[in-house]
Protein backbone atom coordinates (compact mmCIF):
# COMPACT_ATOMS: atom_id res chain seq x y z
CA UNK A 1 0.00 0.00 0.00
CA UNK A 2 2.88 2.34 0.77
CA UNK A 3 4.32 1.94 -2.71
CA UNK A 4 0.85 2.52 -4.20
CA UNK A 5 0.46 5.80 -2.30
CA UNK A 6 3.91 6.97 -3.41
CA UNK A 7 3.04 6.15 -7.02
CA UNK A 8 -0.22 8.09 -6.82
CA UNK A 9 1.66 11.15 -5.53
CA UNK A 10 4.14 10.86 -8.41
CA UNK A 11 1.28 10.65 -10.91
CA UNK A 12 -0.21 13.84 -9.51
CA UNK A 13 3.12 15.62 -9.86
CA UNK A 14 3.79 14.42 -13.41
CA UNK A 15 0.27 14.82 -14.68
CA UNK A 16 -1.27 12.95 -17.59
CA UNK A 17 -0.86 13.49 -21.28
CA UNK A 18 -2.05 12.12 -24.58
CA UNK A 19 -0.28 10.29 -27.32
CA UNK A 20 1.84 10.81 -30.41
CA UNK A 21 2.15 14.21 -32.10
CA UNK A 22 -0.46 16.72 -30.92
CA UNK A 23 -1.78 18.59 -33.95
CA UNK A 24 -0.89 22.08 -32.59
CA UNK A 25 2.79 21.05 -32.37
CA UNK A 26 3.11 19.23 -35.70
CA UNK A 27 4.41 22.15 -37.76
CA UNK A 28 7.58 24.02 -38.67
CA UNK A 29 7.30 26.34 -35.67
CA UNK A 30 7.04 23.47 -33.21
CA UNK A 31 9.98 21.67 -34.78
CA UNK A 32 12.13 24.82 -34.94
CA UNK A 33 11.53 25.85 -31.33
CA UNK A 34 11.38 22.23 -30.09
CA UNK A 35 8.47 23.29 -27.90
CA UNK A 36 5.11 21.54 -27.57
CA UNK A 37 3.10 23.58 -25.06
CA UNK A 38 -0.30 24.12 -26.73
CA UNK A 39 -2.80 26.70 -25.53
CA UNK A 40 -5.74 25.53 -23.43
CA UNK A 41 -8.86 27.18 -24.84
CA UNK A 42 -10.38 27.44 -21.38
CA UNK A 43 -8.18 30.40 -20.45
CA UNK A 44 -6.14 31.09 -23.58
CA UNK A 45 -2.79 30.30 -21.95
CA UNK A 46 -0.17 27.68 -22.75
CA UNK A 47 -0.85 24.50 -20.73
CA UNK A 48 -3.69 26.31 -18.91
CA UNK A 49 -1.09 28.13 -16.79
CA UNK A 50 -3.42 31.03 -15.91
CA UNK A 51 -5.84 28.56 -14.33
CA UNK A 52 -3.14 26.64 -12.50
CA UNK A 53 -3.63 23.54 -14.63
CA UNK A 54 0.01 23.24 -15.71
CA UNK A 55 3.03 24.98 -17.17
CA UNK A 56 5.56 24.66 -19.98
CA UNK A 57 8.69 22.93 -18.67
CA UNK A 58 12.04 21.64 -19.83
CA UNK A 59 12.21 17.92 -20.53
CA UNK A 60 14.78 16.14 -18.40
CA UNK A 61 15.56 12.62 -19.59
CA UNK A 62 17.11 9.80 -17.61
CA UNK A 63 20.85 9.33 -17.93
CA UNK A 64 20.86 5.79 -16.56
CA UNK A 65 22.65 3.35 -18.90
CA UNK A 66 20.70 0.82 -20.93
CA UNK A 67 21.70 -2.75 -21.74
CA UNK A 68 24.03 -4.01 -24.48
CA UNK A 69 21.25 -5.15 -26.83
CA UNK A 70 21.41 -1.82 -28.72
CA UNK A 71 25.04 -0.70 -29.22
CA UNK A 72 24.32 2.47 -31.22
CA UNK A 73 23.80 6.08 -30.18
CA UNK A 74 22.35 9.16 -31.83
CA UNK A 75 20.93 7.47 -34.91
CA UNK A 76 17.29 6.85 -33.96
CA UNK A 77 14.65 9.48 -33.14
CA UNK A 78 13.35 7.33 -30.28
CA UNK A 79 16.59 7.47 -28.32
CA UNK A 80 16.28 9.75 -25.28
CA UNK A 81 12.64 10.32 -26.20
CA UNK A 82 11.32 12.94 -27.04
CA UNK A 83 14.40 15.15 -27.43
CA UNK A 84 14.75 14.57 -31.17
CA UNK A 85 11.47 16.50 -31.60
CA UNK A 86 10.78 18.55 -28.45
CA UNK A 87 12.63 19.60 -25.33
CA UNK A 88 9.79 21.58 -23.73
CA UNK A 89 6.33 20.16 -23.09
CA UNK A 90 3.36 20.73 -20.79
CA UNK A 91 3.71 19.48 -17.25
CA UNK A 92 0.25 19.19 -15.72
CA UNK A 93 -0.48 19.82 -12.05
CA UNK A 94 -2.64 17.78 -9.70
CA UNK A 95 -5.24 15.68 -11.50
CA UNK A 96 -5.08 17.64 -14.77
CA UNK A 97 -3.92 15.94 -17.96
CA UNK A 98 -3.93 16.07 -21.75
CA UNK A 99 -1.32 17.51 -24.10
CA UNK A 100 -2.37 21.04 -23.04
CA UNK A 101 -3.54 20.12 -19.50
CA UNK A 102 -7.13 20.66 -20.67
CA UNK A 103 -8.27 17.19 -19.62
CA UNK A 104 -8.06 15.00 -16.52
CA UNK A 105 -5.60 12.27 -15.73
CA UNK A 106 -6.77 8.68 -15.72
CA UNK A 107 -9.56 8.01 -13.24
CA UNK A 108 -10.56 11.64 -12.61
CA UNK A 109 -13.49 13.61 -13.99
CA UNK A 110 -15.22 16.98 -13.78
CA UNK A 111 -14.31 20.54 -14.72
CA UNK A 112 -11.73 20.66 -11.94
CA UNK A 113 -10.78 16.99 -12.21
CA UNK A 114 -11.69 16.46 -8.56
CA UNK A 115 -14.07 13.51 -8.97
CA UNK A 116 -12.52 10.03 -8.79
CA UNK A 117 -14.46 7.38 -10.68
CA UNK A 118 -13.70 3.70 -11.10
CA UNK A 119 -14.75 2.06 -14.36
CA UNK A 120 -15.09 -1.71 -14.77
CA UNK A 121 -13.79 -3.64 -17.76
CA UNK A 122 -15.97 -6.69 -18.41
CA UNK A 123 -15.71 -9.97 -20.27
CA UNK A 124 -16.96 -9.46 -23.84
CA UNK A 125 -18.72 -12.83 -23.70
CA UNK A 126 -20.89 -11.70 -20.76
CA UNK A 127 -21.90 -8.36 -22.27
CA UNK A 128 -25.48 -8.00 -23.41
CA UNK A 129 -26.12 -8.15 -27.14
CA UNK A 130 -26.62 -4.38 -27.31
CA UNK A 131 -23.37 -3.76 -25.41
CA UNK A 132 -21.48 -6.02 -27.80
CA UNK A 133 -23.00 -4.25 -30.79
CA UNK A 134 -22.18 -0.87 -29.31
CA UNK A 135 -18.54 -1.89 -28.88
CA UNK A 136 -18.35 -2.99 -32.52
CA UNK A 137 -19.97 0.25 -33.69
CA UNK A 138 -17.46 2.28 -31.69
CA UNK A 139 -14.58 0.38 -33.29
CA UNK A 140 -15.97 1.05 -36.75
CA UNK A 141 -16.59 4.71 -35.94
CA UNK A 142 -12.98 5.09 -34.81
CA UNK A 143 -11.80 3.40 -38.02
CA UNK A 144 -13.75 5.90 -40.12
CA UNK A 145 -13.14 9.15 -38.19
CA UNK A 146 -10.00 11.27 -38.62
CA UNK A 147 -8.35 11.99 -35.28
CA UNK A 148 -9.17 15.52 -34.20
CA UNK A 149 -6.18 16.05 -31.93
CA UNK A 150 -3.30 13.92 -33.26
CA UNK A 151 -1.29 13.27 -36.40
CA UNK A 152 1.46 10.79 -37.27
CA UNK A 153 4.99 11.37 -38.47
CA UNK A 154 5.67 10.14 -42.00
CA UNK A 155 9.37 10.94 -41.93
CA UNK A 156 12.34 10.97 -39.59
CA UNK A 157 13.36 14.15 -37.83
CA UNK A 158 16.37 14.51 -40.12
CA UNK A 159 14.12 14.39 -43.18
CA UNK A 160 12.13 17.33 -41.81
CA UNK A 161 15.10 19.71 -41.99
CA UNK A 162 17.30 21.21 -39.31
CA UNK A 163 14.79 23.98 -38.58
CA UNK A 164 11.68 22.00 -39.39
CA UNK A 165 11.28 23.60 -42.80
CA UNK A 166 9.89 20.34 -44.22
CA UNK A 167 7.38 19.03 -41.64
CA UNK A 168 6.24 15.51 -42.49
CA UNK A 169 3.01 14.77 -40.66
CA UNK A 170 -0.24 13.24 -41.82
CA UNK A 171 -3.85 12.89 -40.70
CA UNK A 172 -4.98 9.45 -39.60
CA UNK A 173 -8.18 7.93 -38.29
CA UNK A 174 -8.53 7.33 -34.57
CA UNK A 175 -8.21 3.55 -34.72
CA UNK A 176 -5.20 3.58 -37.04
CA UNK A 177 -3.49 6.18 -34.88
CA UNK A 178 -2.97 3.46 -32.30
CA UNK A 179 -1.99 0.90 -34.94
CA UNK A 180 0.70 3.31 -36.11
CA UNK A 181 1.90 3.94 -32.55
CA UNK A 182 2.36 0.21 -31.98
CA UNK A 183 4.29 0.00 -35.24
CA UNK A 184 6.47 3.00 -34.43
CA UNK A 185 7.47 1.82 -30.96
CA UNK A 186 8.53 -1.61 -32.24
CA UNK A 187 10.00 -0.83 -35.68
CA UNK A 188 13.60 -1.53 -36.62
CA UNK A 189 16.22 1.22 -36.33
CA UNK A 190 17.54 2.67 -39.61
CA UNK A 191 21.34 2.57 -39.75
CA UNK A 192 21.70 4.25 -43.16
CA UNK A 193 21.16 2.79 -46.61
CA UNK A 194 18.48 0.48 -48.00
CA UNK A 195 17.84 -2.54 -45.80
CA UNK A 196 20.55 -1.57 -43.32
CA UNK A 197 18.66 -1.80 -40.03
CA UNK A 198 19.14 -2.89 -36.41
CA UNK A 199 16.45 -5.40 -35.52
CA UNK A 200 17.20 -6.07 -31.87
CA UNK A 201 15.39 -2.97 -30.65
CA UNK A 202 11.86 -2.53 -29.34
CA UNK A 203 10.74 0.12 -26.86
CA UNK A 204 7.57 -1.74 -25.76
CA UNK A 205 8.36 -5.47 -26.02
CA UNK A 206 10.90 -8.05 -24.89
CA UNK A 207 11.71 -6.31 -21.61
CA UNK A 208 10.36 -4.62 -18.51
CA UNK A 209 8.27 -1.86 -20.17
CA UNK A 210 6.10 -4.41 -21.96
CA UNK A 211 3.35 -4.33 -19.32
CA UNK A 212 3.40 -0.64 -18.25
CA UNK A 213 3.58 0.54 -21.87
CA UNK A 214 0.58 -1.50 -22.97
CA UNK A 215 -1.32 -0.42 -19.85
CA UNK A 216 -0.95 3.25 -20.83
CA UNK A 217 -1.69 2.38 -24.46
CA UNK A 218 -5.06 0.84 -23.53
CA UNK A 219 -5.95 3.72 -21.22
CA UNK A 220 -5.33 6.20 -24.04
CA UNK A 221 -7.32 4.14 -26.51
CA UNK A 222 -10.20 4.01 -24.05
CA UNK A 223 -9.99 7.77 -23.50
CA UNK A 224 -10.01 8.57 -27.21
CA UNK A 225 -13.10 6.41 -27.79
CA UNK A 226 -14.88 8.20 -24.93
CA UNK A 227 -14.10 11.58 -26.46
CA UNK A 228 -15.11 10.42 -29.93
CA UNK A 229 -18.45 8.92 -28.89
CA UNK A 230 -19.36 11.04 -25.86
CA UNK A 231 -19.88 7.77 -23.96
CA UNK A 232 -17.76 8.37 -20.87
CA UNK A 233 -18.86 5.08 -19.33
CA UNK A 234 -17.15 3.12 -22.11
CA UNK A 235 -14.51 0.56 -21.14
CA UNK A 236 -12.51 -1.91 -23.23
CA UNK A 237 -13.87 -5.44 -22.77
CA UNK A 238 -11.51 -8.36 -22.33
CA UNK A 239 -11.47 -11.92 -23.63
CA UNK A 240 -10.70 -14.49 -20.94
CA UNK A 241 -9.00 -17.09 -23.15
CA UNK A 242 -7.91 -19.45 -20.36
CA UNK A 243 -8.50 -23.07 -21.40
CA UNK A 244 -10.02 -22.02 -24.74
CA UNK A 245 -9.76 -24.54 -27.57
CA UNK A 246 -10.89 -22.21 -30.33
CA UNK A 247 -11.25 -18.49 -31.00
CA UNK A 248 -14.46 -17.96 -29.04
CA UNK A 249 -14.77 -14.33 -30.16
CA UNK A 250 -14.33 -15.12 -33.86
CA UNK A 251 -18.02 -15.00 -34.76
CA UNK A 252 -19.92 -12.61 -36.99
CA UNK A 253 -21.76 -11.35 -33.92
CA UNK A 254 -18.44 -10.35 -32.36
CA UNK A 255 -15.01 -9.94 -33.97
CA UNK A 256 -15.78 -11.61 -37.28
CA UNK A 257 -16.11 -15.23 -38.38
CA UNK A 258 -14.12 -17.08 -41.02
CA UNK A 259 -14.77 -16.39 -44.70
CA UNK A 260 -16.18 -19.60 -46.23
CA UNK A 261 -14.45 -18.92 -49.57
CA UNK A 262 -11.06 -17.88 -48.22
CA UNK A 263 -10.18 -18.98 -44.65
CA UNK A 264 -7.57 -16.22 -44.34
CA UNK A 265 -10.22 -13.50 -44.64
CA UNK A 266 -13.03 -12.28 -42.41
CA UNK A 267 -16.61 -13.28 -43.15
CA UNK A 268 -18.42 -10.70 -45.32
CA UNK A 269 -21.18 -10.69 -42.69
CA UNK A 270 -18.78 -8.88 -40.33
CA UNK A 271 -17.97 -5.17 -40.47
CA UNK A 272 -14.30 -6.07 -40.14
CA UNK A 273 -14.26 -7.70 -43.58
CA UNK A 274 -14.10 -4.21 -45.12
CA UNK A 275 -11.25 -2.96 -42.91
CA UNK A 276 -7.89 -2.13 -44.49
CA UNK A 277 -4.68 -2.72 -42.54
CA UNK A 278 -1.67 -0.40 -42.26
CA UNK A 279 2.00 -0.77 -41.28
CA UNK A 280 2.20 -4.49 -42.17
CA UNK A 281 5.19 -4.41 -44.57
CA UNK A 282 8.28 -3.83 -42.41
CA UNK A 283 10.71 -5.24 -44.98
CA UNK A 284 9.50 -2.80 -47.62
CA UNK A 285 9.89 0.12 -45.20
CA UNK A 286 13.40 -1.05 -44.31
CA UNK A 287 14.41 -1.36 -47.96
CA UNK A 288 13.12 2.15 -48.66
CA UNK A 289 14.44 3.41 -45.30
CA UNK A 290 11.03 5.00 -44.79
CA UNK A 291 8.38 5.08 -42.10
CA UNK A 292 4.93 3.60 -42.47
CA UNK A 293 2.74 6.49 -43.65
CA UNK A 294 -0.64 5.04 -42.70
CA UNK A 295 -1.73 4.05 -46.23
CA UNK A 296 -4.08 1.06 -46.50
CA UNK A 297 -2.30 -2.14 -47.49
CA UNK A 298 -5.02 -4.73 -47.97
CA UNK A 299 -7.70 -6.57 -45.98
CA UNK A 300 -7.52 -7.72 -42.38
CA UNK A 301 -6.19 -11.28 -42.26
CA UNK A 302 -7.01 -13.97 -39.69
CA UNK A 303 -7.07 -17.76 -39.79
CA UNK A 304 -7.23 -18.85 -36.14
CA UNK A 305 -5.93 -22.28 -35.27
CA UNK A 306 -4.11 -22.91 -38.57
CA UNK A 307 -0.75 -21.88 -37.13
CA UNK A 308 2.50 -23.79 -36.74
CA UNK A 309 1.81 -26.31 -33.94
CA UNK A 310 5.54 -26.69 -33.31
CA UNK A 311 5.70 -23.01 -32.42
CA UNK A 312 2.46 -22.88 -30.41
CA UNK A 313 1.45 -26.23 -28.93
CA UNK A 314 -1.72 -24.96 -27.22
CA UNK A 315 -3.45 -21.89 -25.86
CA UNK A 316 -2.71 -20.88 -22.26
CA UNK A 317 -4.54 -22.65 -19.45
CA UNK A 318 -5.73 -21.60 -16.01
CA UNK A 319 -2.80 -23.51 -14.53
CA UNK A 320 -0.39 -21.56 -16.76
CA UNK A 321 -1.79 -18.25 -15.58
CA UNK A 322 -1.67 -19.30 -11.91
CA UNK A 323 1.97 -20.36 -12.28
CA UNK A 324 2.90 -17.04 -13.87
CA UNK A 325 1.14 -14.99 -11.18
CA UNK A 326 3.03 -16.94 -8.53
CA UNK A 327 6.47 -15.92 -9.82
CA UNK A 328 7.90 -13.37 -7.35
CA UNK A 329 10.49 -11.65 -9.58
CA UNK A 330 9.39 -9.12 -12.19
CA UNK A 331 12.68 -9.15 -14.11
CA UNK A 332 15.80 -11.32 -13.90
CA UNK A 333 19.22 -11.66 -15.55
CA UNK A 334 19.57 -9.83 -18.86
CA UNK A 335 15.99 -8.50 -18.58
CA UNK A 336 15.18 -9.48 -22.14
CA UNK A 337 13.61 -12.48 -23.92
CA UNK A 338 16.28 -14.78 -22.48
CA UNK A 339 15.40 -14.06 -18.83
CA UNK A 340 14.57 -17.07 -16.62
CA UNK A 341 11.94 -17.13 -13.86
CA UNK A 342 10.88 -13.60 -14.81
CA UNK A 343 7.17 -12.86 -14.42
CA UNK A 344 7.29 -10.42 -17.32
CA UNK A 345 9.17 -12.77 -19.65
CA UNK A 346 6.93 -15.77 -18.96
CA UNK A 347 3.74 -13.70 -19.34
CA UNK A 348 5.01 -12.11 -22.54
CA UNK A 349 5.59 -15.60 -23.90
CA UNK A 350 9.33 -16.13 -24.26
CA UNK A 351 9.55 -18.61 -21.37
CA UNK A 352 7.72 -21.74 -20.26
CA UNK A 353 4.59 -21.32 -18.09
CA UNK A 354 5.40 -24.62 -16.41
CA UNK A 355 9.10 -24.20 -15.60
CA UNK A 356 9.73 -20.46 -15.94
CA UNK A 357 12.77 -21.07 -18.11
CA UNK A 358 13.34 -19.21 -21.37
CA UNK A 359 12.71 -21.33 -24.46
CA UNK A 360 13.76 -20.84 -28.07
CA UNK A 361 11.58 -21.62 -31.05
CA UNK A 362 8.33 -21.69 -29.07
CA UNK A 363 5.78 -19.07 -28.09
CA UNK A 364 3.64 -19.20 -24.96
CA UNK A 365 1.13 -17.06 -23.07
CA UNK A 366 0.78 -13.59 -24.69
CA UNK A 367 2.79 -14.52 -27.77
CA UNK A 368 0.83 -17.76 -28.25
CA UNK A 369 -2.45 -15.87 -28.78
CA UNK A 370 -0.87 -13.62 -31.40
CA UNK A 371 0.48 -16.55 -33.40
CA UNK A 372 -2.69 -18.61 -32.92
CA UNK A 373 -4.63 -15.92 -34.83
CA UNK A 374 -2.40 -16.66 -37.83
CA UNK A 375 -2.85 -13.38 -39.68
CA UNK A 376 -2.45 -9.63 -39.22
CA UNK A 377 -2.20 -10.08 -35.45
CA UNK A 378 0.78 -12.42 -35.76
CA UNK A 379 3.32 -9.77 -36.78
CA UNK A 380 4.44 -7.46 -33.95
CA UNK A 381 4.53 -4.19 -35.86
CA UNK A 382 1.10 -4.59 -37.47
CA UNK A 383 -0.64 -6.68 -34.79
CA UNK A 384 -2.90 -3.87 -33.54
CA UNK A 385 -4.74 -3.89 -36.88
CA UNK A 386 -6.84 -6.76 -35.57
CA UNK A 387 -9.33 -5.48 -32.96
CA UNK A 388 -8.92 -8.77 -31.06
CA UNK A 389 -5.59 -7.19 -30.04
CA UNK A 390 -7.53 -4.96 -27.62
CA UNK A 391 -9.46 -7.82 -26.02
CA UNK A 392 -6.28 -9.87 -25.69
CA UNK A 393 -4.15 -7.13 -24.16
CA UNK A 394 -6.90 -6.14 -21.75
CA UNK A 395 -6.76 -9.67 -20.34
CA UNK A 396 -2.94 -9.61 -20.26
CA UNK A 397 -3.21 -6.36 -18.30
CA UNK A 398 -5.58 -8.06 -15.84
CA UNK A 399 -2.97 -10.78 -15.20
CA UNK A 400 -0.41 -8.03 -14.57
CA UNK A 401 -2.88 -6.57 -12.08
CA UNK A 402 -3.28 -9.93 -10.34
CA UNK A 403 0.49 -10.14 -9.96
CA UNK A 404 0.71 -6.60 -8.54
CA UNK A 405 -1.99 -7.35 -5.96
CA UNK A 406 -0.44 -10.68 -5.03
CA UNK A 407 3.12 -9.45 -4.48
CA UNK A 408 2.67 -5.72 -3.80
CA UNK A 409 6.12 -4.95 -5.25
CA UNK A 410 7.96 -1.75 -4.29
CA UNK A 411 8.88 0.68 -7.06
CA UNK A 412 12.52 -0.35 -6.61
CA UNK A 413 11.71 -3.82 -7.99
CA UNK A 414 11.29 -2.25 -11.43
CA UNK A 415 14.68 -2.04 -13.27
CA UNK A 416 16.35 1.30 -12.71
CA UNK A 417 19.17 0.75 -15.22
CA UNK A 418 20.75 -1.69 -17.69
CA UNK A 419 17.46 -2.89 -19.16
CA UNK A 420 17.30 -2.80 -22.99
CA UNK A 421 16.97 0.71 -24.40
CA UNK A 422 13.62 2.30 -23.60
CA UNK A 423 12.79 -0.01 -20.68
CA UNK A 424 14.49 1.55 -17.62
CA UNK A 425 12.29 3.01 -14.89
CA UNK A 426 13.01 6.62 -15.81
CA UNK A 427 12.71 6.27 -19.59
CA UNK A 428 9.81 8.12 -21.19
CA UNK A 429 7.46 5.87 -23.16
CA UNK A 430 7.75 6.08 -26.95
CA UNK A 431 5.87 7.71 -28.70
CA UNK A 432 3.61 9.32 -26.07
CA UNK A 433 3.63 13.10 -25.88
CA UNK A 434 4.08 14.85 -23.67
CA UNK A 435 5.51 12.15 -21.38
CA UNK A 436 5.02 9.07 -19.22
CA UNK A 437 7.77 7.27 -17.35
CA UNK A 438 7.75 3.48 -17.36
CA UNK A 439 8.10 3.13 -13.61
CA UNK A 440 5.19 5.45 -12.89
CA UNK A 441 2.81 2.77 -14.19
CA UNK A 442 4.28 -0.10 -12.24
CA UNK A 443 1.29 0.21 -9.91
CA UNK A 444 -2.21 -1.10 -9.34
CA UNK A 445 -4.99 -0.05 -11.67
CA UNK A 446 -6.89 1.16 -8.60
CA UNK A 447 -4.78 4.32 -8.86
CA UNK A 448 -5.73 4.68 -12.53
CA UNK A 449 -9.51 4.51 -12.22
CA UNK A 450 -10.41 1.10 -13.56
CA UNK A 451 -11.03 -2.48 -12.47
CA UNK A 452 -11.68 -5.91 -13.98
CA UNK A 453 -15.03 -7.60 -13.36
CA UNK A 454 -13.55 -11.01 -12.58
CA UNK A 455 -11.18 -9.52 -9.99
CA UNK A 456 -13.99 -7.93 -7.98
CA UNK A 457 -15.20 -9.50 -4.73
CA UNK A 458 -18.05 -12.02 -5.20
CA UNK A 459 -20.86 -9.54 -4.49
CA UNK A 460 -19.55 -6.90 -6.87
CA UNK A 461 -18.73 -9.54 -9.45
CA UNK A 462 -22.33 -10.82 -9.37
CA UNK A 463 -23.55 -7.28 -10.04
CA UNK A 464 -21.12 -6.70 -12.92
CA UNK A 465 -21.24 -10.08 -14.67
CA UNK A 466 -24.83 -11.18 -14.05
CA UNK A 467 -27.12 -8.46 -12.72
CA UNK A 468 -25.82 -5.62 -14.92
CA UNK A 469 -26.21 -7.56 -18.22
CA UNK A 470 -29.72 -8.59 -17.11
CA UNK A 471 -30.67 -5.00 -16.38
CA UNK A 472 -29.15 -3.90 -19.68
CA UNK A 473 -31.25 -6.46 -21.50
CA UNK A 474 -34.32 -5.25 -19.62
CA UNK A 475 -33.44 -1.66 -20.53
CA UNK A 476 -33.29 -2.64 -24.20
CA UNK A 477 -36.86 -3.99 -24.14
CA UNK A 478 -38.43 -1.77 -21.48
CA UNK A 479 -40.80 -0.25 -24.04
CA UNK A 480 -42.06 -3.72 -24.93
CA UNK A 481 -42.29 -4.68 -21.27
CA UNK A 482 -44.22 -1.51 -20.51
CA UNK A 483 -46.53 -2.06 -23.47
CA UNK A 484 -47.09 -5.68 -22.49
CA UNK A 485 -47.80 -4.62 -18.91
CA UNK A 486 -50.33 -2.00 -20.00
CA UNK A 487 -51.99 -4.41 -22.42
CA UNK A 488 -52.13 -7.06 -19.72
CA UNK A 489 -53.66 -4.58 -17.30
CA UNK A 490 -56.32 -3.59 -19.86
CA UNK A 491 -57.15 -7.23 -20.62
CA UNK A 492 -57.28 -8.05 -16.91
CA UNK A 493 -59.57 -5.08 -16.30
CA UNK A 494 -61.89 -6.17 -19.12
CA UNK A 495 -62.02 -9.74 -17.82
CA UNK A 496 -62.66 -8.50 -14.29
CA UNK A 497 -65.46 -6.23 -15.55
CA UNK A 498 -67.05 -9.10 -17.49
CA UNK A 499 -66.90 -11.33 -14.41
CA UNK A 500 -68.44 -8.65 -12.18
CA UNK A 501 -71.25 -7.95 -14.65
CA UNK A 502 -71.91 -11.67 -15.14
CA UNK A 503 -71.95 -12.27 -11.40
CA UNK A 504 -74.39 -9.43 -10.82
CA UNK A 505 -76.66 -10.75 -13.54
CA UNK A 506 -76.49 -14.21 -12.04
CA UNK A 507 -77.38 -12.88 -8.56
CA UNK A 508 -80.35 -10.97 -9.94
CA UNK A 509 -81.49 -14.09 -11.75
CA UNK A 510 -81.23 -16.13 -8.56
CA UNK A 511 -83.24 -13.60 -6.61
CA UNK A 512 -86.03 -13.69 -9.23
CA UNK A 513 -86.10 -17.45 -9.12
CA UNK A 514 -86.35 -17.49 -5.34
CA UNK A 515 -89.19 -14.94 -5.45
CA UNK A 516 -91.17 -16.92 -8.02
CA UNK A 517 -90.76 -20.22 -6.20
CA UNK A 518 -91.69 -18.99 -2.69
CA UNK A 519 -95.23 -20.33 -2.81
CA UNK A 520 -94.18 -23.81 -3.80
CA UNK A 521 -91.92 -24.09 -0.77
CA UNK A 522 -94.67 -23.57 1.87
CA UNK A 523 -96.12 -27.07 1.68
CA UNK A 524 -92.70 -28.49 2.34
CA UNK A 525 -92.26 -26.35 5.44
CA UNK A 526 -95.64 -27.35 6.64
CA UNK A 527 -94.92 -30.98 5.88
CA UNK A 528 -91.91 -30.81 8.06
CA UNK A 529 -93.98 -29.36 10.82
CA UNK A 530 -96.51 -32.10 10.45
CA UNK A 531 -93.76 -34.69 10.73
CA UNK A 532 -92.78 -33.27 14.11
CA UNK A 533 -89.54 -31.76 12.87
CA UNK A 534 -88.38 -28.33 13.98
CA UNK A 535 -89.98 -25.78 11.73
CA UNK A 536 -89.04 -22.19 10.94
CA UNK A 537 -90.87 -19.35 9.33
CA UNK A 538 -89.10 -17.20 6.77
CA UNK A 539 -90.10 -13.66 5.94
CA UNK A 540 -89.17 -12.97 2.34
Amino acid sequence: MRSLCVSVVLLQILGSCMCQFPRPCANSEGLRTKECCPVWEGDGSACGALSGRGFCAEVVVSEEPHGPQYPHSGIDDRERWPLAFFNRTCRCAGNYGGFNCGECRFGYWGSNCAEYRESVRRNILTLSTSEQQKFLSYLNLAKNTVSRDYVISTGTRAEMGENGENPMFSDINTYDLFVWMHYYVSRDAFLGGPGNVWRDIDFAHESSAFLPWHRVYLLHWENEIRKLTGDFNFTIPYWDWRDAQTCEVCTDALMGGRNSLNPNLISPASIFSSWKVICTQPEEYNNREALCNGTGEGPLLRNPGNHDPNRVARLPTTADVDFVVGLPEYETGPMDRFANMSFRNVLEGFASPTTGMAILGQSTMHNALHLFMNGSMSSVQGSANDPIFLLHHAFIDSIFERWLRTHEPPRTLYPQSNAPIGHNDGYYMVPFLPLYRNGDYFLSNKALGYEYAYLLDPGQRFVQEFLTPYLEQAQEIWQWLLGAGLLGAVIAAIIAAVIVVARRKWKRSQRRKRASSYGERQPLLQSSSEDGSASYQTNL
